[in-house]
């Protein structure tokens, strides 16, 4: 039964205000988005600085001495996961292929591992498949401060130098232009450094090590003390940065294409609705011209 003009006037209202409510999304995300990149940039100076000093310092032969952090442990029994993803949906596959990415990962690991979830969608996902869930930092600012993030950095931390995990990954979403995103599973502890890289995923855009002397005051394990953990935080604040301007990005992009999608939608309904118009209309014209043909007939009697 084809729709009356009247409800499918109705539909174009309900498309139509769809449609507003998606764009207004899309330009929330944008401002946020651009928020997002600028705190993004502004902690590479910091973060360029730390991993030169850091390169320095691992290259002696007996860092494994200066910091356990930097020491590899023997024996791998336990792994510690942050699993960093939104609080909220409408943003396109953006939660989808991070989780996807983690379970293909660690979903069959050969060592039991527990997770640390930034973001309700991460979870919602682990709480309903039962994973060891070891803490949640659910409900960050927007945008995040670090502040707010620095906890996560001391219980990795504190978790690592207890002997409770051997090995910490972060799986968080690289921020790589407005339309590219990827997920990305970066090894956190223990620290890792390769002189023939200058820097991959949360240190993109750090400096080649530097082979020029330097002078610590006080001595390098006072140093490395205060400067590794802050470390550690540093790269999780910058991986919860990168993953909230990715999903601001993939919201925007999503909430684009809904506003698009809406949009045409409401055309095709306006075409209907003009056609069901035009239907009413001649079926009024029919009955007028046969209302006045048996008039006609009848006077004609």
């Amino acid at each position: 039964m084809a729709a009356t003009a009247r409800e499918v006037k109705k539909r174009i209202q309900s498309v139509k205000n769809i449609a507003q409510i998606t764009r207004a999304l899309q330009a929330v995300s944008a401002s946020k988005v651009q928020r997002a990149v600028q705190m993004v940039e502004a902690t590479r100076p910091y973060a360029t600085k730390a991993w030169e000093v850091l390169t320095h310092l691992a290259m002696d032969p007996l860092r494994a001495q200066l910091h356990p952090l930097l020491a590899p442990r023997e024996e791998i029994r336990n792994v510690a996961v942050v699993l960093i993803t939104a609080d909220r949906g409408l943003a396109g596959p953006y939660n989808t292929e991070i989780l996807l990415a983690a379970h293909r990962k660690f979903d069959n690991y050969p060592v039991p591992v527990k997770w640390i979830t930034v973001g309700r969608k991460g979870r919602d996902y682990l709480l309903r498949r039962r994973r060891d869930l070891l803490a949640d930092f659910s409900g960050l600012g927007d945008p995040p401060t670090y502040v707010e993030v620095s906890p996560i950095g001391h219980l990795v931390v504190d978790e690592y130098l207890a002997g409770n995990v051997d090995e910490i990954y972060v799986v968080y979403t690289d921020f790589i232009s407005f339309m590219r995103q990827e997920v990305r599973i970066q090894k956190l502890m223990p620290l890792e450094f390769d002189a023939h890289e200058g820097g991959e995923g949360l240190l993109e855009g750090a400096v080649q090590p530097r082979t020029a002397a330097y002078i610590y005051e006080p001595s390098p394990e006072a140093l490395l003390d205060e400067i590794v953990p802050r470390f550690i935080q540093l790269q999780i604040y910058r991986a919860v940065l990168e993953a909230r301007a990715s999903e601001h990005a993939a919201r925007m992009v999503a909430m684009k294409r809904a506003t698009d999608n809406a949009t045409e939608l409401a055309a095709l309904l306006q075409l209907e609705y003009n056609k069901a118009r035009q239907q009413g209309i001649t079926r009024e014209l029919m009955d007028i011209v046969g209302g006045a043909e048996a008039l006609r007939k009848q006077e004609g009697r």
